[in-house]
């Protein structure tokens, strides 16, 4: 950097689990490899021969010198050739170049191509151990981890490089990704792993420390213990202060709850902003490369910014030129422009403003980050939890929620389940009997569960728009569980499109969140609040134990209300 020069904004870059946009396709052995080595002739899926080879991004080892035939850019190039200064040469049939325009000879360009230009489309010569084709990433059919090789990148590194290297303009100048910005990529809950270790880490395990979906047989989701700890390394970096910003990359199915949570829990005056793809990366049609460029284009504007310099926005998810509040977007389909917002009152918060500047459209009124009353500076060092008890019954418990250093303890983390209501169920018969709760096998039987080893823990009822009640039985055995110490949240069906009403006292109305939002959002309050208190004979609380609900219920809502 020139004497004088300023120090380029600096983004944060994280890879999160099952990530299409950092998923590149299987590596096929070339044709020109298979002629090479005398191996059957490459093929399309349908069997066909193609009529071009494969092309993968490499790097040169030395410098090589080729000649490129001019005016092949386009096909319109040699209509404006007058226009052109002369190329460096003419090559005739025989091979030799001359220095002036020879009749018959092609007119060529010199060009040295060097290791240090960075990457270059070349065939992929690579075959397996045996000398045979590489046909897919796994040596053979379903094969295991062992003999499988990785599509997903291993941090997001290699993916910024190849947008940088070959991504253009419209006007046909470089994306220019590394003269915008100064990344730093970080691996909280990455898609790939480095399974054979390396000298600065150990051996990475599929399940563990990565998290990918393809090889499809393959596929392994991340726990709570992997949302810990991703949520610790994103917060120990926006608290150094040294970003402008940071990307989240996940894959498109989940990433809305993972930038939900975020924003709710990590304490930062900066931008946390989301890209995911519904195709691969190099794929024909990519879109990831686009949502990235949008977002480091979005996060240097300062558009997510008030007058103090602190976002306003909240974490949101950045894809198709949009930009969409993280707490009301969902995916619906698997294809570009295949999210919706939800909950029935905005969402879309930014237009990334095509050849212009993004420009914010409305400002979310429900707190986050910096604003959050459950982000991490909020959380107390430990809540009361609730488990069996050893003569029968149940007790209270201490959790511990954050260590020392004031990062969330794994252990600690909520476990919340999603009760959807269905009409047409099993039913009580007659006017004057009550509803059997034994009957809601599925909530009777998660509750003894958490009762067993998660002390932190409570339930979405998915139910009736705009209530979110269940069938009577389900409301019955629901209501356990409340007295049992476990928080219950009732939004509407699907897609709800509005706000859920508050009918009962000791049951949280989930505004208008989806159900997978204010999963996210109960996980969060019960590490601030803790459990419920807890009924002698929880199918038969007193008017006390009632009241003493009522009241941890309410400081529930609140969270609810404004989050």
């Amino acid at each position: 950097m020139s004497a004088g020069a300023t120090e380029p904004a600096r983004i944060a870059v994280f890879s999160g689990p099952t990530a299409t946009i950092g998923n590149s396709p299987d590596l096929v052995t070339s044709d020109k490899a298979r002629l090479r080595h005398g191996l059957a002739p490459l093929t399309t899926l349908d069997g066909a021969k193609p009529h071009f080879d494969l092309l993968r991004p490499q790097r040169l080892a030395a410098p090589v010198t080729v000649l490129v035939e001019a005016y092949t850019a386009h096909p319109l190039e040699s209509d404006a050739r007058a226009l052109y200064a002369p190329p460096d040469g003419w090559l005739d049939d025989e091979g030799t170049l001359h220095a002036t325009e020879t009749d018959g000879a092609t007119p060529v360009y010199e060009v040295e191509l060097r290791p240090e230009d960075g990457l270059y489309p070349l065939p992929y010569m690579a075959r397996q151990a045996d000398g045979s084709a590489w046909e897919a990433a796994t040596a053979s059919p379903l094969a295991p981890v062992s003999y499988s090789r990785q599509t997903f990148y291993p941090d997001a590194k290699r993916l910024y490089e190849e947008i940088d290297r070959f991504g253009l303009e419209d006007h046909g100048h470089p994306i220019g990704l590394s003269t915008r910005a100064a990344f730093d990529f970080f691996r909280p809950a990455p898609s790939g792993g480095y399974t054979a270790g390396q000298a600065d880490r150990a051996a990475e395990s599929l399940g563990e420390d990565y998290f990918a979906y393809y090889p499809y047989h393959l596929h392994r989701e991340p726990d709570l213990r992997a949302l810990a700890r991703a949520t610790n390394l994103v917060q120990r970096v926006l608290a150094s202060g040294d970003y402008v910003g940071a990307q989240w990359l996940e894959g498109s199915p989940t990433a809305e709850e993972t930038l939900y949570w975020l924003g709710l829990l990590i304490d930062t005056p900066v931008p946390i902003v989301g890209h995911t793809a519904q195709r691969r990366h190099q794929a024909l049609s990519g879109d990831g490369a686009r949502n990235i460029v949008d977002g480091v284009k979005f996060l240097l504007s300062a558009a997510a910014l008030d007058e103090q310099g602190r976002n306003r926005l909240g974490a949101v998810l950045i894809v198709d030129e949009l930009v969409y509040s993280a707490r009301e977007v969902t995916k619906v389909d698997a294809r570009p422009g295949g999210y919706e917002t939800t909950g029935g009152h905005g969402g879309i918060v930014a237009d990334m403003g095509g050849y212009g500047p993004p420009r914010v459209t409305y400002v979310p009124a429900y707190r986050h980050t910096h604003r959050s009353d459950v982000r991490l500076a909020c959380l107390p060092e430990q809540v009361t939890g609730v488990a069996a008890a050893t003569g029968g019954g149940i007790c209270t418990i201490d959790v511990p929620v954050k260590d020392a250093a004031g990062e969330l303890i794994s252990t600690a983390m909520p476990v919340v389940t999603i009760v959807k209501y269905t009409r047409y169920v099993q039913a009580a018969v007659g006017p004057d009997a009550q509803p059997d709760h034994t009957t809601a096998v599925e909530v009777l039987g998660r509750r003894t569960a958490n009762l067993a080893g998660a002390p932190l823990s409570g339930f979405v009822c998915e139910g009736m728009s705009p209530f979110g009640s269940a069938d009577p039985a389900t409301n019955s055995a629901l209501s356990v569980a409340i007295f049992s110490g476990m928080p219950v949240v009732r939004v509407g069906r699907g897609n709800t499109g509005g706000l859920a009403y508050r009918t009962d006292p000791v049951v949280i109305a989930g505004s208008n969140l989806t159900a997978t939002k204010a999963r996210i959002l109960l996980m969060a309050a019960l590490l601030k609040l803790g459990a419920l208190p807890v009924a002698a004979d929880p199918e038969h609380p007193t008017s006390a134990e009632q009241a003493a609900t009522e009241c941890a219920v309410a400081a529930y809502q609140r969270i609810f209300d404004t989050h």
